[in-house]
């Protein structure tokens, strides 16, 4: 094992994330840079537990492989959308500095958006140093968390599939001088949730808990506090996103009433599902 303790290793890189996507978003004025990252200092720091044990131990491997699975997918459907292109910042950004003052909004900016989810980001992954900790052999959980992880990267892969292939089509629609109807998406997995694919990324990462607990043999594990502050994350996303969406489009208040917010569910009775003419 490595003489230097790889929670340590760990915090120097979100020291030195944390320094550089903050330099970068005064920089550039852009402030998504964390968003860039999102994906790949995850896979760096369960892969940092697993060079620690030697690459040996079964359990960090496989956890190790799937977050890397996880990372490659969300970095390419990141990319897709122009994520990484120079003006690629999340739009919420932009309307929250329209409500905020320049001070707060700098404040915002180095306290949530730099420290808090870069800090967060490393609270997911700790699982890892539980396994690490409790080297013991893979076990039925084991078994059964790796299913459910790739059941629910296959459950976002087709979400954000959809979405692309939508909002491919609307781009299309607009750009022959057409009124695009429905005005957001409403059909596939969204039928059954406003935000299948926030769904899909937490589950994953509850599912990595799981690992931990399976390694520790006890579901009472601390690290718990990673995959509940990311739900509490989503949530205010999308409490957020959907304020966004209202302001936009009047007929998103139906939807809401008729769909599930997060958790896929069938539709309430009394809405009527829109589809995109193609």
């Amino acid at each position: 094992m490595w003489g230097v303790e790889p929670f340590f290793v760990c915090l120097w890189i979100l020291i030195g994330v944390c320094a550089a996507t903050w330099v970068l978003s005064l920089i550039t004025g852009e402030h998504s840079w964390v968003d860039r990252i999102w994906s790949v200092v995850p896979v760096a720091y369960v892969w940092v537990f697993a060079g620690a044990a030697g690459l040996q131990d079964a359990r960090l491997n496989l956890m190790a492989g799937l977050v890397t699975l996880w990372g490659a997918r969300l970095t390419f459907n990141f990319a897709r959308k122009g994520g990484y292109a120079p003006g690629g910042e999340d739009y919420r950004w932009e309307v929250l500095r329209g409500r905020m003052g320049r001070g707060a909004f700098a404040l915002f900016n180095l306290f949530f958006i730099v420290i808090y989810q870069n800090v967060l980001l490393l609270l997911i992954t700790l699982p890892a140093w539980t396994a690490y900790l409790h080297p013991t052999p893979l076990n039925a959980l084991d078994i059964v968390c790796t299913v459910l992880f790739l059941l629910f990267l296959a459950g976002e892969t087709i979400a954000d599939q959809q979405q692309w292939n939508f909002h491919q089509w609307k781009k299309r629609e607009t750009a022959a001088g057409r009124q695009p109807s429905p005005r957001f998406l409403q059909t596939g997995l969204f039928r059954l949730s406003r935000h299948p694919n926030f769904f899909f990324e937490q589950a994953q990462w509850w599912v990595v808990f799981l690992f931990g607990c399976a390694a520790a043999g006890s579901i009472l594990q601390w690290t718990v506090i990673g995959p509940l502050l990311l739900t509490g994350l989503f949530i205010g996303s999308t409490v957020f996103t959907e304020s966004i969406s209202r302001s936009r489009y009047p007929e998103y208040a139906d939807y809401q009433r008729r769909t599930s917010p997060i958790v896929p569910w069938f539709p309430r009775r009394g809405g009527e599902t829109v589809t995109a003419r193609s």
